[in-house]
């Protein structure tokens, strides 16, 4: 991977980590067949250093994940803008990884905590509600091996 070209503005680990942690949606950017890039917000969590979003059963992005999995990962923080100053505060973590299908008990905690961190006051239909459906949707997991992040503060 590509050395960060500001190293001034390096964001330790830990700060990777927590953007992560708390980022709305990501970005997940892939490439067809062709050589298409394709990029789409996904909602998603992170933990134990991959990170896991759901999906239909089929569609663009699951067609480019089978074809070829390597991917990237993109969450961007807080954002202020300098109007005066033309530049931006800012915070992103760029993440990369091999994409896969989870089935089983490490796909079901993979929903549960989607629904956690985007509807903790559903959790007791969250969960019923993956009881029900977790056959139809599918959970994709980014393995990484490797994340830069970047802030101007």
């Amino acid at each position: 991977m590509r050395e960060l070209r500001r190293e001034d503005r390096r964001t330790s680990q830990e700060e990777m980590i927590e953007l992560l942690q708390q980022g709305e949606y990501g970005i997940l950017s892939s490439v067809d067949r062709e050589g298409q890039p394709y990029g789409v917000p996904v909602s998603y969590i992170y933990r134990n250093e991959a990170i896991y979003f759901h999906s239909a059963l089929k569609g663009h992005k699951l067609d480019n994940i089978s074809s070829n999995p390597k991917v990237s990962f993109s969450v961007v923080g807080e954002v202020q803008l300098l109007a005066e100053q033309f530049t931006t505060n800012y915070e992103s973590v760029v993440a990369c990884g091999t994409a896969s299908e989870i089935w089983g008990d490490e796909k079901i905690d993979a929903l549960l905590g989607i629904i956690k961190k985007y509807s903790p006051e559903f959790l007791e239909a969250g969960k019923e509600y993956i009881k029900n459906d977790h056959s139809i949707t599918q959970v994709i997991k980014i393995s990484l091996n490797h994340m830069s992040g970047k802030a101007r503060r």
